[in-house]
């Protein structure tokens, strides 16, 4: 299964990589580096996530939970998309 990143969840990583930055950069590239990491794996395992009960079809919609982070995925025949990433402690529209 191939692994595609939305324009919004490519601006999260960024956003928070950025914000890690300002304080300590090698624990944002340590950040950055395990949360794509960890959404490598759905590659092999796109049911890895929990379902997102909220969502109008829970088993497509799911967050990955990665340390701290939250990524949120659309599962699809061939194609598993990044939609949003976000640190658990943020308030985003969801």
């Amino acid at each position: 299964m191939r692994v595609s990143y939305s324009d919004e969840a490519i601006k999260d990583l960024i956003r928070l990589k950025e914000f890690i930055k300002i304080k300590n950069p090698i624990a944002s590239q340590r950040a950055s580096n395990s949360i794509r990491k960890g959404i490598s794996q759905l590659k092999d395992f796109p049911r890895l996530g929990v379902k997102v009960g909220s969502a109008p079809d829970p088993d497509v919609i799911r967050d990955l939970i990665v340390g701290d982070y939250l990524a949120r995925y659309l599962i699809t025949e061939k194609v598993l998309y990044i939609l949003r990433i976000w640190h658990h402690k943020e308030e985003i529209k969801r």
